[in-house]
């Protein structure tokens, strides 16, 4: 294999064509890291390849089996893309299960969910607007969700990691109202040797019982330095506590801790009485799960963002349950209404279809949710990496690459290759798990071309493999 590698090392010297690199002839910061750590090749994936060339680079260990993290992300919404269509939309239908008299509903409101993946605060606001408009201002009843849509297992929320509360967590619902989410901002006090919690959107839903101790340490990994406990009481009346323990740095400035911790109805009832009410509107019942009878006729339909802009969220800032709606979505193959319920195994069939129709065979693949939130989903370096190629050859491609976070600009990549000649000129997805790193997308270098770089590494001591998949992507960059 050493001789192997010293050929192809002076063919490289000689001739011009392109011959892919043993891992012996890795970017020399990528192989002193890999050594150092004691990481062998069977640990990595790699495969980087410019676009229109004949053949990749770099290719170490390229067709193994491996888990992708969130870069799984890439070929979900590639994948949605094409078959939904970048303006594709997730409809909500309201429906006025009883009679509607001079704006007082003497009945139930239903709310049919199709699992649109963007119905966070700003848009759920938007809806309740535009329910209004309608002329409703009174609902005797109560708030019906009609979560029918998906056919899915329950779930535990805290199975991947014993973090229930975590939104990263959340699992798919038909109708998910702001991810079910309450923030808890952190805000250094120093005038007073305190930190102050105050939660958004509704205060009065967390019961806070702040214990942080306000430091003059560096800010670091603040999230490790604080514990969150959540403490259910007895009766559903009561709110939630949460318990805030540890420390935080005045150096974090304000930060934010981003929690699941109410069931889908209780935070809904919550909220729509809130923004309800906000616009004039009188609701003093309860929500309830329940159907929309096939009789009804819808009283509003209201419809997401389009497609092309809910990718941004997911491969930006790595929105998982966003994702994993997104991935339910694709088995309808963009028909929702009349193609449920919405399955994962109708998902995956769409998926492996999808691939058949551009001869992209993908035996390793495995897909458990489309996010990449996952212990069982894996894909090799070399497969993701020719779809990425393929991508770039898309109808969709502008739509895709703007998706993706750019290197010291925006989303999971902001602080990366900020002091680096790579920045603005990679747009990369991220993805990390415990022993597993990894980062994929596309790399503009000083010449103009596009390269695709794809970065696995699986195993214990992944997470100190950060600057090493920095400097191959900074290699590419600077290549003759």
């Amino acid at each position: 294999m050493l001789r192997s590698c010293l050929f192809f090392s002076l063919v490289l010297q000689s001739i011009t064509l392109a011959v892919p690199l043993c891992a012996q002839n890795l970017p020399a910061p990528v192989k002193r890291q890999a050594q150092h750590l004691a990481i062998p090749d069977s640990a990595l994936g790699i495969y980087v390849h410019e676009i229109g060339a004949r053949r990749p680079l770099i290719e170490v260990n390229a067709d193994a089996a491996m888990n992708p993290a969130s870069v799984m992300k890439l070929l979900t919404t590639y994948a949605g893309l094409e078959i939904l269509g970048p303006a594709f939309t997730w409809p909500t239908v309201l429906y006025a299960n009883g009679k509607l008299i001079d704006g007082i509903l003497h009945g139930d409101l239903i709310i049919k969910g199709y699992g649109d993946p963007k119905l966070d605060l700003e848009n759920f606001w938007l809806l309740l607007h535009r329910l209004r408009q309608t002329g409703l201002r009174e609902i005797k009843g109560n708030l019906i969700l009609d979560h029918l849509h998906y056919d899915i297992p329950r779930g535990d929320p805290g199975e991947f990691d014993g973090q229930p509360y975590r939104t990263y967590n959340t699992l798919p619902e038909a109708v998910l109202i702001n991810y079910r989410t309450s923030t808890i901002h952190l805000i250094p006090l120093p005038e007073k040797n305190a930190v102050r919690a105050v939660v958004d959107p509704l205060p009065n839903s967390l019961n806070i019982e702040n214990n942080l101790r306000l430091t003059q340490n560096a800010c670091g990994d603040w999230q490790n330095l604080l514990s969150i406990e959540v403490i259910a009481e007895n009766t559903p009346d009561k709110p939630l506590t949460v318990a805030l323990n540890g420390s935080f740095s005045e150096h974090c400035g304000t930060q934010s801790q981003m929690l699941s911790v109410h069931d889908s109805a209780t935070y809904t009832r919550d909220l729509f009485s809130h923004l309800w009410s906000q616009q004039g509107g009188l609701f003093q019942g309860n929500v309830i799960e329940g159907t929309a009878s096939p009789s009804l006729t819808p009283l509003k339909i209201y419809q997401s963002p389009p497609l092309s802009e809910v990718i941004r969220g997911i491969n930006k800032f790595s929105n998982n349950i966003a994702a994993r709606q997104l991935y339910l979505t694709l088995g309808t193959g963009g028909n929702v209404i009349q193609n449920t319920p919405a399955t994962l195994t109708k998902s995956d069939s769409a998926i492996r279809r999808w691939l058949d129709s551009k001869q992209l065979i993908f035996p390793e693949l495995i897909i458990e949710n489309g996010s990449g939130l996952s212990r069982k989903e894996q894909i090799s370096a070399r497969h993701l990496g020719k779809l990425l190629l393929m991508a770039f050859d898309s109808a969709v491609m502008p739509e895709f690459l703007s998706s993706l976070p750019i290197a010291a600009v925006d989303g999971t990549l902001k602080n990366r290759f900020t002091d680096t000649p790579t920045k603005g000129q990679a747009h990369m997805k991220t993805g990390a798990l415990t022993d597993v790193r990894a980062l994929a997308g596309y790399v503009r270098d000083r010449k103009g071309r596009r390269t695709v770089v794809i970065f696995f590494v699986n195993h214990a001591k992944a997470a100190q493999m950060r600057s090493a998949m920095d400097a191959l992507v900074n290699w590419v960059y600077e290549r003759p």
